[in-house]
């Protein structure tokens, strides 16, 4: 039997209310704030020690609602972050993919306690996108990863249809990694469509799938992150 949903996460709803958040979903998503601090005890899921602090992921996330059409994918979602409050604020079916098993488990309990449409799965993303049901499944697929760009679009962008995006948030972009990301979008089938500035040196990268990735792709588990696509190799003097 599945715990009940926690009440709301007091600070974080006050904050969704002042930034404009309609209050039926700010009550949700302050649910869903209070139930990964709750579980952050165990899983070590954000270094977000308060409402107010995980709440401001939350709101980052929800500036990529206006581009999220459903079925969504969410790659290595750790926290669930963006893939949950995307799904809470558009209502788009969600797949959440976390290789890490007890972290998945969160989230599935997340997934139900909030009544939102969707599964987690404990894979790798490299895994996952060899897959039938996954390959090329999905509207929009998103990614909130440490990861140098060209990585995060090998890791996403096998996933879409032709047609779906690719949504990559990103800070600082240097030129070499920017022309990485759009020669890479290329070689995996997409193209970049878009690079929308957000606050400071945040933006969001676009990718749209054109046709279909080839069966290259993704890499073997490890090689997107060791070698990415398109990035020039240090040189060894």
């Amino acid at each position: 039997m599945s715990r009940p949903a926690p009440l709301p996460e007091p600070d974080a709803f006050a904050a969704f209310i002042a930034a404009g958040i309609e209050p039926a979903l700010a009550e949700r998503l302050a649910v869903y704030v209070a139930l990964v601090l709750d579980a952050n005890r165990r899983l070590n899921l954000t270094g977000a020690k308060d409402g107010t602090a995980f709440g401001a992921h939350v709101l980052d996330a929800l500036t990529l609602r206006e581009d999220v059409a459903s079925p969504l994918i969410d790659v290595g979602s750790g926290n669930g972050v963006p893939g949950i409050p995307l799904a809470l604020a558009t209502g788009a079916r969600v797949v959440l993919l976390e290789p890490i098993k007890k972290r998945a488990t969160f989230l599935a309990a997340a997934l139900g306690a909030l009544g939102i449409d969707g599964e987690a799965v404990a894979m790798r993303a490299e895994d996952a996108a060899r897959d039938p049901a996954f390959r090329g499944a999905f509207a929009t697929a998103t990614a909130r990863a440490v990861a140098s760009g060209p990585t995060v679009a090998e890791l996403t962008v096998p996933f879409l249809a032709v047609g779906g995006r690719a949504l990559l948030q990103r800070g600082s972009l240097d030129p070499l990694e920017r022309n990485a990301v759009a020669d890479s979008a290329l070689v995996l089938g997409a193209e970049l469509t878009a690079e929308r500035p957000l606050d400071g040196e945040r933006r969001v990268l676009v990718l749209e799938k054109r046709v279909l990735t080839g069966p290259r792709f993704p890499r073997k588990n490890g090689i997107p992150a060791k070698r990415p696509l398109c990035m020039p190799r240090p040189s060894s003097s």
